[in-house]
């Protein structure tokens, strides 16, 4: 039996906003019945362009459900272009993590966001398809494309992880040796761009350190707490040290503590400083 977080049997046994939007603004439909997982995705926008209502349909296992469920609560509210920057490791992360096995269930759900917002921006299909590449696994219709962007995206380092996050080679397995010969090129690339010193970010004034921490808080962070019930505040910045206070359902969590490290503090060190370091208030 696969080892589901809390999280994840919540959205499969609670899952939200599945149904049809009538009037979609957006609509994107991957996988197929054939291959055992198939996702329809719609979203409708407000007069900001940003997203008001995202339901889905989904035929596939409990991951697949969850998966599609935890999407639609991610993009709610964020406009098109943040939205498509979500990514598979986002809507894995938001709950809590997916079984490895079971991955291939958050890149479907990341292709249907957008097949969703190609549809609402009008491009075409076929078009979209020229440029998808070559099938390499005829069972499941994953092309080399594909699997070039999972493996970059998510740091593959064998067949089997591949096999996990896009299902090729996992029926026949006849393709097998061209995935090995992808993911040894494609290694080969990610090293040869690779650059040789991690660029340092500008050193921000004290206000615009405060500014960002907020802005932060406010585009990354609150939205996945208040999906969940909970809330965060702000209690105060002092140079580095950023002091928050859990708010509604993370307030009595007894994953806060992952949460500030894992989510608060890592964001404000991507999009901040790296050296933030975020305390919850005592």
């Amino acid at each position: 039996m696969w080892d589901y977080t809390e999280k994840v049997k919540d959205h499969f046994l609670n899952p939200r906003n599945v149904g049809e939007i009538a009037d979609a603004d957006g609509v994107g439909e991957v996988g197929s019945l054939a291959c055992g997982d198939a996702l329809k995705l719609m979203f409708k926008l407000d007069e900001q362009e940003k997203i008001k209502d995202a339901k889905f349909q989904t035929f596939g296992c409990a991951s697949a459900i969850a998966s599609s469920s935890a999407l639609t609560e991610i993009i709610k509210g964020m406009t098109l272009d943040e939205a498509a920057r979500v990514t598979n490791r986002d809507i894995a992360d938001f709950l809590g993590g997916l079984p490895q096995e079971k991955m291939h269930c958050s890149v479907m759900g990341r292709e249907a966001l957008e097949a969703a917002i190609a549809n609402y921006r009008g491009i075409v299909p076929e078009k979209k398809l020229e440029l998808e590449g070559e099938i390499v696994c005829t069972c499941f219709g994953v092309t080399d494309v594909e699997i070039k962007r999972v493996i970059k995206e998510n740091d593959l380092k064998s067949v089997d992880d591949i096999t996990n996050y896009t299902k090729a080679g996992g029926a026949c397995g006849t393709c097998k040796e061209d995935l090995a010969k992808i993911l040894a090129a494609t290694i080969g690339e990610v090293k040869e761009s690779a650059p040789l010193e991690k660029p340092k970010k500008k050193k921000l004034t004290n206000i615009q350190k405060m500014q960002m921490i907020q802005e932060t808080i406010e585009r990354d962070i609150r939205p996945s707490l208040r999906a969940d019930g909970g809330d965060i505040e702000l209690i105060d910045i002092d140079g580095n040290r950023v002091i928050v206070a859990f708010r509604g359902v993370c307030s009595a969590c007894p994953s806060s503590e992952v949460t500030l490290k894992e989510n608060v503090e890592k964001k404000l060190k991507e999009f901040v400083s790296d050296e933030i370091i975020v305390e919850e208030e005592a």
